[in-house]
């Protein structure tokens, strides 16, 4: 595949990802459970703090009721990783037992950054091998839709932001006529 159009297509796909990563998330403020955002932080929480074989167990230490690691442990030892950071970053962001619900604009940043950077060091290079591998027979045409199909994944990205952005909107909405007919009934 020409080199130019695959630098494109990793621009438009990391440009993507930054723009929605600029949104608010699912669960925002929302206790007691605060949404996936919550349950990625968690994770690095409890696998930064507890021994591995600690990971799948409850505990006084690791109450599974509350986004306990439901994951496999390729994914479990990702969010060691991420916790290791975390903590050098803001110790926190990850104590164990205390950071439940922790929401800073940083730590948002934080979480964002570590999707981004798994995607640059991980998944694109996953694509561009698979592209220069087993595509090279296709034409330019095929090539372009089966890079498509890798990018269906941020797909995922951008339609939960849109979601939740689509649903601020509508309590927005919803206030906002809320507080004309409170207006109505004074006037």
């Amino acid at each position: 595949m020409n080199n130019y159009l695959m630098g494109a297509f990793l621009f438009l796909a990391m440009s993507v990802r930054m723009l929605v990563s600029l949104g608010s998330y699912s669960g925002e403020g929302k206790e007691p459970m605060f949404g996936d955002y919550e349950a990625q932080r968690h994770w690095m929480e409890i696998t930064y703090n507890l021994p591995a074989e600690d990971w799948y167990r409850n505990s006084s230490k690791n109450d599974l009721m509350y986004w306990g690691l439901d994951y496999p442990p390729l994914t479990a030892y990702h969010s060691l990783i991420c916790g290791y950071v975390a903590n050098w970053i803001n110790p926190d962001w990850v104590k164990l037992n205390e950071s439940r619900g922790f929401e800073s604009y940083e730590h948002k940043l934080f979480m964002r950054y570590t999707v981004l950077v798994a995607d640059i060091l991980i998944y694109i290079p996953a694509v561009v091998v698979f592209c220069n591998t087993c595509l090279h027979s296709l034409d330019k045409l095929q090539q372009i839709l089966e890079i498509g199909e890798a990018g269906i994944c941020g797909l995922t990205h951008l339609c939960c932001m849109l979601g939740t952005f689509l649903n601020q909107q509508r309590q927005h909405a919803a206030g906002a006529k809320q507080a004309v007919s409170i207006q109505q009934g004074f006037v």
